[in-house]
């Protein structure tokens, strides 16, 4: 597959929106400040731990050394930058998560206050050429430099507060009018950072170093830099554990998904562990079966669709992740058949095509289309699948047969 953003529409990257974050109520008592706080002072609320910037963020930074030079160029020249924002943590004063800005706020860290052999040297300037190769300890400590360094220092940062917020609803309604004009933080980035713990840790880290992920998402063998990974696997995670407690609200099950997950990880973890493994050996057959660039595609009359469809990916690893289903179908070499038969579910079943395009999220078309794909599954593998026997009762509620 090639680059994740070519891959994955803009509706997927709100994929979890629901009409819920239309409500007014959200706003109530929210207080958004504007200050224009320098670099130095921004610097030094990162630094005191203030401003969250998880260090796991930096082997998801999006910008190459280049672009976080000119960015730092900007600054010494005195040329305008995008605002900050950020939300106050409720119950912690004085201590915020970034909503908008995480690149540049890792891009000043790293030129800023980075003491690793890795910190950044700047490079590629045109207009500061005469910045090239240097850091920020050349930059301070030289007094022919004394007028950048304090350029630097003192760069006019504009920085929007959120306080007084009583509902994550309404973090999530302000980062996606954001993204209507930028690159906000994505759902799952924003989640990284409101519930944090053991497992959340454990979905970053693994989706991150897991070859698999990485070739799925076609990031050039780098982790996604938007989380999409990680709520791919925790999306996983959550309807193999408690699908029969999704209810339609996709953002509320992967925030609850998270949190008990969390809170019971020390009882959870090596469960969770091997069905993220499981969920590899999904995806590898996936790919396998369909190829990579037809994998996770829903199918038209014209072919596969080239965009990663998040419904296709449930139906695949929900039952791929059995082994006794990988064996049956590996063994008795059954992966056209297979194909053919997702083809021909796509094109000739409306409600399963409903379920995978139309209406994605609610309780109903979960159910649907495990359901369906399930019951095309069973006859070709000639097993009965016990993950189909787990949401019978789920099928036969919603009129399915």
């Amino acid at each position: 597959m090639s680059n994740a953003d070519d891959l994955f529409s803009s509706e997927d990257v709100e994929n979890e929106e629901d009409s819920s974050l239309s409500a007014p109520h959200l706003l109530d008592n929210v207080v958004v400040t504007d200050s224009d706080w320098t670099a130095e002072t921004v610097l030094s609320q990162v630094s005191k731990g203030n401003i969250l910037l998880n260090p796991r963020f930096q082997r998801r930074d999006a910008w190459d050394d280049k672009r976080k030079s000119r960015f730092i160029e900007s600054l010494i020249m005195g040329l305008p930058i995008p605002q900050l924002v950020l939300a106050e943590i409720k119950g912690h004063k004085g201590k915020f998560v970034v909503i908008d800005g995480k690149q540049r706020l890792l891009a000043l860290s790293r030129f800023a206050l980075d003491t690793s052999p890795t910190k950044l040297k700047l490079k590629g300037l045109d207009i500061r050429a005469d910045l090239n190769g240097l850091t920020w300890d050349d930059i301070k400590s030289s007094p022919a430099r004394h007028s950048d360094a304090a350029a630097f220092e003192n760069a006019q940062i504009r920085t929007t507060a959120v306080k007084g917020w009583t509902d994550e609803k309404a973090l999530y309604l302000i980062f996606h009018r954001l993204n209507s004009g930028s690159v906000a933080l994505s759902p799952q980035e924003l989640r990284h950072v409101l519930h944090p713990g053991s497992f959340i840790d454990f979905a970053f880290e693994f989706s991150g170093s897991s070859p698999v992920f990485i070739a799925l998402l076609g990031n050039d063998g780098q982790p996604d830099f938007r989380m999409r990974d990680v709520e791919l696997l925790i999306r996983f995670i959550g309807f193999q554990l408690f699908l029969d407690q999704y209810e339609g609200d996709l953002k509320q099950f992967l925030d609850k998904t998270v949190n008990l997950l969390n809170n019971s990880w020390n009882q959870s973890e090596r469960d969770v562990r091997n069905r993220a493994a499981e969920c590899e050996k999904a995806i590898e057959l996936t790919t396998s079966i369909f190829g990579e660039r037809e994998a996770f595609s829903k199918w038209s009359k014209s072919g596969a669709e080239r965009r990663f469809n998040r419904a296709v990916f449930d139906v695949m690893t929900y039952f791929f992740s059995s082994e006794k289903a990988r064996n049956k179908i590996q063994d008795d070499q059954l992966g056209d058949a297979i194909k053919n038969a997702f083809i021909e579910l796509c094109l000739n079943s409306q409600p399963f095509i409903r379920s995978i395009e139309t209406t994605t999220k609610s309780k109903s078309a979960v159910i649907t289309r495990l359901w369906l794909w399930g019951r095309t599954l069973e006859p070709i593998l000639g097993i009965q699948l016990d993950e189909l026997k787990a949401i019978e009762a789920g099928a036969n509620a919603h009129g399915l047969e």
